[in-house]
């Protein structure tokens, strides 16, 4: 009879560039990505899906409204969009105002899977929840507050 002989336990030693956990992280340096950014990345996402006719609340829209016409100004990719970013993770709030007829629920889920992809394909963070607030339905004959176009001119006197 032999009797067994132990075996040294096996070690392996990760290479330089092997990730901790993270895209964003490795042995050789570590990405932050700033809030800002991914509340961009994520309010161009949602500004995607049909159905979604603007972002905020009243106030902001109001702002939204006037910062536009402002020569050389426009409107914010982040507004109504609210993030908390964390080394490995981020979640996203959406505040929307929907076009009339749209399902809502399809339409949040719709929202949730561009968010999501978009999000998560950019930066490298996982995006733990989208929320989505409706706050306001926009009615196809509502006017943006534009002025009535002016008449056209007579063709005949």
């Amino acid at each position: 009879m032999s009797t067994p002989t132990p075996t040294a336990p096996k070690t392996t030693t990760p290479s330089p560039a092997a990730p901790t956990g993270s895209a964003l992280e490795s042995t050789q340096g570590k990405t932050t990505i700033a809030d800002g950014v991914v509340a961009k990345v994520a309010g161009l996402a949602a500004r995607e899906v049909n159905g979604v006719y603007g972002f905020g609340g009243t106030a902001a829209r109001a702002f939204g409204a006037i910062t536009e016409r402002i020569p050389g100004s426009r409107s914010s990719a982040s507004q109504g969009v609210s993030v908390e970013v964390g080394e490995r993770q981020a979640a996203v709030d959406l505040t929307i105002v929907v076009e009339y007829g749209v399902a809502i629920a399809e339409l949040s889920r719709a929202i949730r899977r561009n968010v999501i992809g978009a999000v998560e394909q950019m930066t490298g963070l996982e995006v733990t929840e989208v929320n989505v607030d409706v706050v306001d339905l926009h009615l196809a004959d509502e006017e943006d507050d534009a002025p009535a176009p002016a008449p056209a001119p007579a063709r005949v006197r």
